[in-house]
C-alpha cells in the first residue's frame, strides 16, 4: 500500500513541477497534497526531519494559494486594488534580500545544531544548507519571485553532490533533472514577467 501511495506522491510532484514551470496557480493544489502524503510516508518510514520539513511545505502552500490568488501579504499593502488582484511574477526587492540573509543564517545554524546534536548525520553542514535554503526558496515562491528559480538551482545542484557523496545515484539523477527544470523555469518566467 505504501509503494503506492509514494507512487501517488512522485505523480503528483511531477504535475507539481510542470505547474510551476507554467506559474500556473494550481501548483498550490499539488503542493498541498504532495506534502501530506510525503508527512504520511516519511512518518512511517521515522525520517522525522523530512517529515517536519513537509508540514512546512504544507503550510506555505496553503500560504502560497493565497498569496498567489489575492495577493495576500502578513503585511498587506494599504491599497486595497492591490490585494485584489492575481499576484504578478516579479523581481525580489533588494531590501527582502537583505532580510532574507540573516533568515537563512538563523535557519542553517539551527538545522545544523539540531543534526550535530540529536542525529547521526555525517554531512549535517550540507544537510542543513539545503533544507534552510529550500524553506526560503519555498516561500519565494509563493511570492512569485523569479529568483526562485536561481535559488532551487543551487539547492538541486548540491543536492546532486550531496546525493551522489551519499550513494543515492537515482536520486542524485533526479535533483540533475529538478536543476534542468529550473533553468527552464527560470527562462519561461522571465519571459513571462516581460509580457506581464
Amino acid at each position: 500500500m505504501e509503494l503506492y501511495i509514494e507512487i501517488f506522491g512522485t505523480i503528483v510532484g511531477l504535475i507539481y513541477l510542470w505547474l510551476e514551470y507554467k506559474a500556473n496557480i494550481y501548483l498550490w493544489l499539488a503542493s498541498i497534497i504532495m506534502p501530506a502524503i510525503y508527512i504520511y510516508i516519511f512518518y512511517n518510514a521515522g525520517l522525522y526531519a523530512d517529515f517536519a520539513i513537509n508540514i512546512y511545505y504544507l503550510l506555505i502552500a496553503i500560504y502560497g494559494w493565497f498569496a498567489w490568488k489575492y495577493s495576500f501579504q502578513i503585511f498587506p499593502s494599504s491599497s486595497k486594488k492591490n490585494r485584489e488582484e492575481e499576484l504578478k511574477i516579479s523581481s525580489i526587492p533588494k531590501k527582502i534580500w537583505m532580510r532574507l540573509i540573516p533568515v537563512y543564517l538563523i535557519l542553517q545554524f539551527i538545522i545544523t545544531w539540531v543534526l550535530i546534536t540529536y542525529t547521526n548525520s555525517n554531512v549535517p553542514w550540507l544537510d542543513s544548507f539545503t533544507t534552510s535554503v529550500s524553506i526560503i526558496a519555498m516561500w519565494m515562491l509563493a511570492r512569485k519571485y523569479i529568483e526562485q528559480w536561481l535559488v532551487w538551482i543551487v539547492v538541486d545542484v548540491v543536492s546532486v553532490g550531496l546525493y551522489i557523496y551519499k550513494d543515492l545515484y537515482f536520486t542524485s539523477v533526479l535533483y540533475a533533472l529538478y536543476a534542468v527544470i529550473a533553468i527552464l523555469g527560470y527562462i519561461k518566467w522571465k519571459k513571462m514577467m516581460q509580457l506581464e
